[in-house]
C-alpha cells in the first residue's frame, strides 16, 4: 500500500491512458476538423451560432467557429491552437489548416492500428512536412509591393467563399492599398490600418482614407468644425484642475474668498487653453477629461479639441501626423506638433466623426467598411481581416504559390518520390500526404 501512488483528482475528472486515451484524443481532433470542413472552399457554406447571451454569428471563417465554440477536451483545443497560430502568422487558411490536421491524424489512426509507434508517425510526419516545405519553395513565384495585380487576386481569394465575395474587387483593392501605405523598412504592421465599420449603405460605399477617423466628436458646439493645414497636438492626461491626492477641505468664511478661489481655477484653467494656443496647435486629442471653462477657452482661441481618445487611436494619430505624445499641456512644445492636410467633424450614417485626413506620406491608414447591417458588416470585416492578413505575409515572404490545387498535387508527386528514399515505417508517412484516390504517374 505504501509504494501505491497517490492520486487527487475531482469527482468529475476522467483518466484515460494508454490506447484508450490515444484514441479519444484523435477522434477529439477529428471531430473538431469536421465541424469546420463544410465552410472550406468557394462553396463552403456560413454557419449560425448562438451563445448562451443569445449573441448570433454567422459567419464560415475558421477561425471564428472555433473561438465561439465551447470546447472542453485538450486534444481539442490544441487543434483551435491550429487555428489561431494560422491566423495570427497568416491571416488566413485557418480552415485549411484544421481540415488537413484533422486527416493527418485520422490517417496516423490507421497506421497505430498497424503496429506503428506514436513517436515513429511524429518524426516521419516532421520529415515529411521538411519535404514539402522544400517542394513548395521550388515552385514559388517572386512578388514584390509593385505587383499589383497579383496582389489583389490574393486578397480576393481570401474573401472567396465569404460574404464579402460579391465585392470582392473593390475591397481587395482597398486591402492592397491599405497594406502598401503601412508597409516601411521594418515590415508591414496591419495595426497601423484601423478598420471603422459603420451600419448602412452598401458594401460599395466602403473607401480608404489617408489618415484617422476618431469615433468622437468635438467637445464644444462653439469650435471650429473644420481645420485646413492643422497642427495637430496629443495630450497623454486630461485639461482639468488636478485633485490633490489627500483629503483636505478648504473653508470659506466670506463671499471674496470664494470668488478668489474660483477666480484661481479659471484662470489655471484659461492658462491651460493659451499654453495650447501658444505653440500653434489648431486641433487637441486629449485621452482624459478636458473641463467645460477650458472647452470654453479652447473655443474661443479657435481650437478643436476632442476628449476620451482612445489609446489606440492616439497612437495612429500619431504616427499618421507625426505628432509626439505628451503627458501634459505643460509639457507641450512647437516640435511636438504633427501636420494634417485637413482635420474636420463629418457625418456617416448619422453619427459625428473626426476625420484626419490629407496626412503626407501618412503611415497609418482608415478602412471604412459599410454594410447593411451589423451581421453583414462583422462577416466583412472578418473577410477583409484575412486579406490584409495574406496581404501583409506576401510582402514579407516575397512569394507567392498557384491556387487550383496545384501546390497540393505538386508536393504530393515530391513526397512520393521522397517515400521511397526513406528507410524504416517512417515512409508511411510521407505518403500519407498523397490525396486519396490520386493516381501517380512518372514525372
Amino acid at each position: 500500500m505504501g509504494n501505491q501512488p497517490l492520486i487527487v483528482l475531482s469527482e468529475d475528472s476522467q483518466r484515460t491512458s494508454g490506447e484508450d486515451a490515444q484514441s479519444m484524443n484523435v477522434q477529439a481532433g477529428k471531430a473538431v476538423a469536421e465541424s469546420v470542413r463544410t465552410t472550406l472552399g468557394p462553396k463552403g457554406m456560413d454557419k449560425m451560432l448562438v451563445d448562451s447571451s443569445g449573441n448570433v454569428i454567422v459567419t464560415n471563417d475558421g477561425v471564428t467557429l472555433l473561438s465561439e465554440m465551447e470546447i472542453d477536451h485538450p486534444a481539442a483545443d490544441m487543434i483551435v491552437e491550429v487555428a489561431e497560430t494560422q491566423e495570427e502568422e497568416v491571416g488566413d487558411g485557418t480552415t485549411s489548416a484544421v481540415v488537413i490536421a484533422g486527416e493527418l491524424l485520422s490517417q496516423a489512426e490507421d497506421l497505430l492500428d498497424q503496429d506503428i509507434h506514436a513517436t515513429t508517425l511524429a518524426q516521419g510526419y516532421r520529415e515529411a512536412a521538411e519535404e514539402a516545405t522544400a517542394a513548395l519553395e521550388e515552385i514559388a513565384i517572386d512578388v514584390d509591393e509593385g505587383d499589383t495585380e497579383i496582389l489583389e487576386q490574393i486578397a480576393a481569394t481570401a474573401m472567396t467563399g465569404k460574404g464579402a465575395e460579391n465585392a470582392k474587387d473593390l475591397l481587395s483593392r482597398l486591402a492592397v492599398e491599405a497594406v502598401r501605405a503601412v508597409s516601411d523598412d521594418e515590415g508591414v504592421d496591419t495595426d497601423n490600418i484601423k478598420v471603422e465599420k459603420v451600419v448602412g449603405g452598401s458594401v460599395e460605399n466602403s473607401e480608404l482614407v489617408e489618415g484617422v477617423i476618431v469615433d468622437k466628436e468635438r467637445v464644444s458646439d462653439n469650435m471650429p468644425y473644420f481645420a485646413e493645414d492643422a497642427n495637430v497636438a496629443i495630450v497623454n492626461g486630461d485639461l482639468e484642475i488636478k485633485e490633490t491626492e489627500i483629503d483636505a477641505e478648504v473653508n470659506v468664511t466670506d463671499p471674496d474668498q470664494l470668488e478668489q478661489f474660483l477666480e484661481q481655477e479659471e484662470a489655471q484653467l484659461r492658462e491651460m487653453a493659451e499654453q495650447v494656443a501658444d505653440v500653434g496647435a489648431d486641433v487637441v486629442f486629449v485621452d482624459g477629461g478636458i473641463d467645460d471653462m477650458a472647452q470654453h477657452y479652447l473655443a474661443q482661441e479657435g481650437i478643436i479639441a476632442v476628449r476620451r481618445v482612445k489609446s489606440s487611436d492616439q497612437s495612429q494619430l500619431a504616427r499618421a501626423t507625426g505628432a509626439t505624445p505628451v503627458s501634459s499641456v505643460d509639457d507641450l512644445s512647437e516640435d511636438d506638433l504633427g501636420a494634417a492636410g485637413s482635420v474636420a467633424q463629418k457625418e456617416i450614417a448619422g453619427d459625428q466623426r473626426i476625420f484626419v485626413e490629407d496626412v503626407e506620406d501618412a503611415k497609418a491608414v482608415t478602412l471604412i467598411l459599410r454594410g447593411g447591417t451589423e451581421h453583414v458588416i462583422d462577416e466583412i470585416d472578418r473577410a477583409v481581416e484575412d486579406s490584409l492578413g495574406v496581404v501583409r505575409t506576401t510582402l514579407e515572404d516575397g512569394k507567392v504559390l498557384a491556387g487550383g490545387g496545384a501546390p497540393e498535387i505538386d508536393v504530393s508527386l515530391s513526397l512520393r518520390d521522397y517515400a521511397d528514399s526513406v528507410g524504416g515505417r517512417e515512409q508511411f508517412d510521407a505518403i500519407l500526404y498523397l490525396p486519396k484516390g490520386f493516381e501517380v504517374r512518372p514525372r
